[in-house]
């Protein structure tokens, strides 16, 4: 049995005991009921205890009690995503019972962050660009110093087959692999093997696509270093953070500028401009994440070229007044496709309105996930 002294050598018996006795005994200047929280007279407003649910006793549950408070806590929430069914090598299958969809907790992508993720949209019973996406997936686990469990091939098809296990026809394939469980050390050293998840989601918000214009601020959050940038991994505190930033600023997202103080992302898509001499301009990848639905926009923007409607595609370095004074601006990404942005800051983007060449490349993405080639179309054998 170890001892409290054996894992604090160099703290004085005087105050070990002092601590312990306050541990028995209680302290008065803390709060009976809410040992974390100062008394009233050490405090200025209200504790969190007000607020938060307090517990007395926690309750030591079977394996079965514990699934089934996983099962009953499911049940019970209604978000606006259903989720369908889950692979994981952990357990190697696939499941589609909600509160089976688990993951250890020392898994190394969950305590230290150490893993990669991509996602692949299903459209009419067809996986959209999954090869594309399935690329960048392996390319940021190389980077991220993950190797897959399985080849590429294996991989894909696992993929494939939880779509097929899951009947969604319409939704989203968000899909992870991570340095694996083993400890809650920071190496990975001791992590037995790595770990692929995925997980099918479907969205039951309205099935057809947002054109309403929005507002972008430009972010305040620090942006990341293009070494992790470029790397779709699961560390996402500033883009998270950035995002909320925005939404307290009455604000869609926030936009990101490089090191240099040029245009670079949003939190969680690319962002791209028609400008007044009708060219569509991009900035460059080598800094931000190579968005696949906007590497895909841009060859679909090839059309618009032909037709007249656009005068040049370029990817540059964009300045801030040159995306402001933009006749549109549009964001794109896998869960927004092209999103017309009406407003940067203060300033309102052309005449304020969604603007024709944004309307535009939406249609040509959806036109294209649902008939496009099958390079693009990955069918799913249900």
């Amino acid at each position: 049995m170890f001892s409290l002294q054996q894992f604090l050598p160099h703290t004085s018996s005087k105050l070990l005991d002092h601590s312990l006795s306050l541990k028995r005994h209680g302290h008065r200047r803390f709060h009976r009921h809410c040992p974390t929280t100062l008394s009233s007279s050490h405090q200025s407003g209200p504790s969190l205890c007000d607020s938060k649910t307090q517990v007395s006793r926690v309750p030591l549950l079977t394996s079965t009690q514990a699934y089934e408070k996983l099962k009953t806590f499911r049940e019970n929430i209604k978000g606006k995503q259903q989720f369908l069914a889950m692979y994981s090598s952990i357990f190697g299958g696939i499941t589609t019972d909600p509160a089976a969809m688990v993951i250890p907790m020392d898994d190394h992508m969950v305590h230290r962050g150490h893993g990669v993720f991509d996602t692949a949209a299903i459209m009419d019973g067809y996986l959209y660009e999954l090869d594309q996406h399935l690329d960048r997936f392996l390319r940021s686990a190389s980077m991220s110093k993950i190797d897959p469990p399985f080849d590429r091939g294996s991989i894909r098809r696992i993929l494939i087959q939880t779509v097929s296990a899951s009947k969604c026809r319409k939704g989203s394939l968000r899909y992870w692999l991570s340095a694996g469980p083993g400890d809650f050390q920071l190496s990975p050293s001791c992590c037995h093997r790595s770990s692929l998840y995925a997980i099918v989601i479907q969205d039951l918000s309205p099935s057809s696509p947002n054109f309403r214009g929005v507002k972008v601020v430009t972010s305040s959050i620090p942006i990341k270093h293009p070494k992790f940038a470029i790397t779709k991994s699961v560390n996402y505190l500033p883009n998270v953070l950035s995002k909320v930033e925005a939404e307290e600023a009455g604000a869609f997202v926030g936009i990101w500028l490089d090191g240099e103080g040029f245009v670079a992302e949003g939190p969680n898509m690319n962002v791209a401009f028609v400008t007044k001499d009708k060219e569509l301009i991009m900035p460059h990848f080598d800094k931000i994440l190579s968005g696949c639905t906007a590497k895909r926009v841009l060859t679909l923007a090839e059309s618009l070229l032909r037709e007249g409607k656009l005068k040049g595609i370029r990817v540059k370095t964009v300045t801030v007044e040159e995306g402001k004074q933009a006749d549109e601006m549009m964001l794109l990404g896998s869960g927004v496709l092209v999103c017309p942005v009406v407003q940067w800051d203060e300033q309102v983007i052309g005449d304020g309105k969604e603007g024709p060449i944004t309307q535009a490349l939406l249609n040509l993405i959806v036109e294209d996930m649902k008939s496009g080639p099958s390079t693009v179309r990955i069918p799913v054998p249900y």
